[in-house]
This record gives C-alpha cells, structure tokens and sequence, in this order.
C-alpha cells in the first residue's frame, strides 16, 4: 500500500462528512446528528484554525482517501485528538498507526505536552492502538448520543513521556 498523508483542505470536508455518517450509520446505529457534528467540526477547524498547532491529516492512495485525524488544540499545552477513522478497506493494514502517529508527533513538535480524546468503548480496535501507544483511559461514562446507548470514554498521554 503506497499511501500518502496529505493536509487537510476544505475539498475534503463533503467526503469527510459522508465517510463518517454512513460508516457509524451502518457500524453502529448513529443518527444524523453525528454528520451533522463532523460536518460542524470540520467547518469550523477550516474558517479558524492555527495551521502551527493544528493540522489534519488525510490518508490517500491511488487518488481516493482512505481516512483521517486532526489535532487542534484545547489550551496551550493540550491538543485534542479528533475525528480519527479509516474507511473500511484501510483497516489492519498499519495505517491507523500510521495516522496516530503523525498526529501525536505534529501535536509534540507544535509544543502541546498533553493530548486528550474521547471516543466509545465500542471502537475496539482504535481504544486497542489508543493503549498500545501510551494512551491512558481515564474516564469512562453510559451514555446516550446519535440516538443509541454507548459507553463515552476520555483518553489522556502525556507526550513527554513518547
């Protein structure tokens, strides 16, 4: 698999929105209000973000994207990881690595000394890699979002110690 990781542009917000609602539609049962969260997200990282301490990274192979992160920031020494996802076809082939760990890298190089996520105890494969890395699972909730039961979890590093 020869994939590039490319900056997040505006171009990449339609599919970007799709991608995510129509995999955890299918996946997981979600409601059009986690679209319509993505898509609010997505819009506001493209009209206001600090390109020195924020980035998104998009996935490509042979001109079709495969997946995303994006680290923005939370304070001055806290960036958060977000709207982490690889389209099924990209899954268990290194890439969600891969992805991580660019992230985390920019979100060190950019002088953030924490990263903080939350994501659902659902999402096995990504709380796995989360772990894997350095990640410590630090709350977790019942809750109910985009119309179904879920368990919220928040996820910390300390990106001093990776």
């Amino acid at each position: 698999m020869t994939v590039t990781l490319a900056p997040f542009s505006p171009d990449d917000i339609d599919w970007l929105v799709e991608a995510h609602q129509s995999q955890y539609a299918q996946d997981e049962g979600f409601d059009e209000s986690f679209g319509a969260l993505v898509a609010q997200i997505l819009n506001d990282f493209a009209a206001d973000h600090d390109p020195e301490r924020e980035r998104g990274f998009i996935a490509w192979e042979d001109g079709q994207r495969l997946g995303c992160i994006f680290c923005v920031r939370l304070s001055d020494e806290t960036a958060k990881l977000r709207l982490f996802f690889l389209t099924p076809d990209a899954r268990g082939k290194g890439l969600g690595k891969r992805l991580l760990q660019a992230n985390m890298d920019f979100a060190k190089d950019a002088g953030y000394r924490r990263m903080e996520l939350w994501t659902h105890e659902s999402h096995r494969a990504a709380c796995a890699l989360y772990a894997a890395h350095g990640w410590v699972l630090r709350a977790s909730k019942p809750v109910t979002s985009f119309g179904v039961p879920l368990i919220e979890q928040a996820w910390d590093i300390d990106l001093s110690l990776v």
